[in-house]
């Protein structure tokens, strides 16, 4: 599930480059999502 949202953000944020769509809020959602992903990844490993 994780992966999924992460690879459906990326791909919003490579489109708001090339298309110029949604501004900032693209890049505050990636920023969240590697935010998550990095928490993920410290306490999955436990």
């Amino acid at each position: 599930m994780l992966w999924t949202i992460i690879i459906v953000i990326l791909v919003l944020w490579l489109l708001g480059f090339i298309g110029d769509i949604g501004g900032g809020l693209v890049h505050l959602l990636l920023i969240v999502a590697l935010i998550v992903f990095i928490f993920q990844l410290i306490t999955g490993r436990r």
